[in-house]
């Protein structure tokens, strides 16, 4: 088993992390329940001891034709996955033209924009060596029932790309902002958004250190430049008390936390 040194403050999307030591696991044999995947670090916050990391290696980098499904390598990111379903003008995941991550993450968070979910096209995912049904993942609205590491799945084929939908996905964007982040860092509560949540709070713009919440849309936690995992943290509580105080909303992170 290959190791490396990864730099977070460099690697992750919202460029917060120390190095640390990260196994690139290349065969079936070589995944265990304890690693913790990190695929391209964009819905994480990874603190500076965390345990145990690993990513997928190249030979987890591939899709292929199956004929009644197409099988996707748990380390394939979300652009070449957008981009083979567009050149074999196939539908279902148009949103992932808007989304990074790579497979195993997609499927582990059941990644989407509003109605577009990664549930709506799968057909099962081999979760440590054992097929599971969709069905039998337990997806939900940014969730998962399952454990274990995503090494492949296969997605239905419903010719069709639609452009209307990328359209719209694109325009769902316009709001994010361009500071590091790691994309929403609270999940929407059942008939709510987190983001409006947070504006009524008066966390929009706020600024805690060298972190604080997009100007352009209060669930967005951004880097200001150097921050660090506590700080990112800190304003998380902050932020999940003032909406609990406010509301009597418990807020759920969609961010997920290494330690």
């Amino acid at each position: 088993m290959l190791e490396k040194i990864i730099d977070f403050s460099r690697y992750s999307s919202v460029k917060i992390g120390t190095p640390l030591k990260v196994s690139v696991l290349e065969n079936d044999n070589e995944i265990s329940q304890e690693h913790q995947i990190i695929g391209l670090a964009n819905n994480l916050l990874i603190a500076p001891g965390a345990k145990n990391l690993a990513l997928l290696g190249k030979n987890y980098d591939y899709i292929c034709d199956q004929g009644e499904w197409v099988e996707v390598g748990g380390a394939a990111n979300s652009s070449k996955i957008f981009n083979y379903f567009r050149a074999h003008d196939l539908g279902g995941l148009e949103f992932l033209g808007q989304l990074p991550g790579t497979l195993g993450a997609l499927v582990k968070m059941n990644a989407g924009m509003k109605e577009f979910e990664i549930k709506n096209v799968l057909e099962s995912a081999c979760i440590n060596n054992e097929w599971l049904g969709s069905e039998a993942l337990g997806l939900s609205y940014r969730n998962s029932k399952f454990n274990g590491v995503v090494l492949r799945a296969r997605f239905k084929k419903t010719h069709g790309f639609r452009e209307e939908v990328l359209k719209a996905c694109k325009s769902m964007r316009k709001s994010h902002p361009k500071l590091p982040n790691f994309g929403s860092c609270f999940k929407n509560p059942p008939n709510d958004h987190a983001g409006k949540l947070l504006e009524g709070a008066g966390l929009r713009g706020y600024r805690l250190k060298r972190v604080g919440f997009a100007k352009e849309h209060a669930n967005f936690l951004v880097n200001l430049g150097g921050a660090g995992f506590e700080e990112a943290l800190d304003l998380i509580e902050l932020a999940k008390t003032r909406v609990l105080q406010e509301y009597g909303i418990h807020l759920e992170e969609e961010v997920k936390i290494l330690r």
